[in-house]
């Protein structure tokens, strides 16, 4: 076996071991512990984060922050990683510490000249653009961690109303216009919410147990589908604007129904707790859309309407 390949095997030795002594090396690869020092050294020497721990019981940890042996891509599988970059690029807040811009540069230096410069191009060409917010969401790795293993939070979470404290098992956490969302199970209400992870204003983990298990892709599916528990009707007339505004909200795509280049209409059932939600959209909407039922959305609407206008009654 050749050195280089003793040095990569190595390397995924360690990183599944994490904790191990010269002479572990030497019986796993079948040489001397002096040669097991030796390559041990190499690989510290190569950037790979090995810390040595002395005394009696004393050997070789790997830090967490480890490095994984080489991969070797071919031209199209380095193409769809440099496409998958553009769609990070204008997200302020990322689960991990990702840096693009050194990964970027590791995966171009083994491409020949002609397809490292086309890549180097293509985000001249190419962007997954959308605004970028500047809201940070701290906690999204540890929000990841306690998913997995399923382990109960405690979060101080800011509210329209007041900042309140929440015992809760996170699902995961999805973006959605730009924001982080983590649904999670309220250990208190018994029920799912959805948070927006940039209202969090601290976390923690904590021993409490919970039986509650719900996956996060079946959680969005039902998201879609389900039918509201409290329905209230809406009825909407649109005209040419509103059609195209409504266009561009993928949760009322099923329920519009275009009847000509300049009219349609909304014919819904949703949740009557977001109520404030909908009637928010429709004051968006303005002149281009009426609502014609519920009478409680209509007034709700008003008051809106009215209460914005006594900022300017002078």
């Amino acid at each position: 076996m050749s050195k280089t390949k003793i040095l990569f095997d190595l390397i995924t030795y360690i990183n599944a071991k994490r904790i191990f002594t010269a002479q572990d090396v030497a019986f796993e690869f079948d040489v001397s512990v002096r040669t097991a020092y030796r390559y041990l050294t190499e690989l510290s020497e190569m950037g790979v984060p090995i810390y040595t721990e002395s005394g009696r019981h004393g050997g070789y940890r790997i830090l967490d922050n480890r490095l994984l042996p080489p991969i070797i891509f071919n031209e199209n599988e380095a193409f769809a990683i440099f496409f998958s970059f553009q769609s990070l690029r204008h997200i302020s807040s990322l689960p991990f510490e990702v840096d693009i811009d050194s990964v970027s540069r590791k995966l171009l230096v083994r491409l020949p000249p002609d397809t490292r410069e086309w890549l180097n191009n293509l985000d001249t060409v190419v962007s997954f653009w959308n605004k970028k917010r500047n809201i940070e969401s701290p906690f999204l790795k540890q929000i990841i961690e306690a998913a997995l293993e399923k382990t109960v939070i405690l979060m101080e979470y800011r509210s329209k109303i007041k900042n309140s404290t929440k015992d809760v098992l996170p699902i995961g956490i999805y973006m959605y216009d730009g924001f982080w969302y983590m649904p999670a199970y309220d250990i208190l209400q018994k029920q799912v919410r959805n948070y927006r992870v940039d209202r969090i204003l601290s976390l923690a983990k904590t021993q409490a147990p919970c039986t509650f298990d719900i996956d996060l892709h079946k959680w969005l599916n039902n998201l879609t589908t389900q039918e509201p528990s409290d329905p209230m009707h809406v009825y909407a007339e649109l005209n040419r604007e509103g059609i195209r505004l409504c266009e561009g909200q993928p949760w009322l795509g099923p329920h519009m129904t275009v009847t000509s280049e300049d009219s349609g209409f909304l014919d819904m059932d949703v949740e009557r707790g977001e109520i404030e939600y909908i009637s928010t959209f429709f004051v968006q909407l303005g002149v281009n859309a009426r609502i014609i039922e519920p009478q409680e959305l209509i007034q709700n609407l008003c008051s809106k309407l009215t209460a914005t206008l006594s900022l300017y009654d002078k």
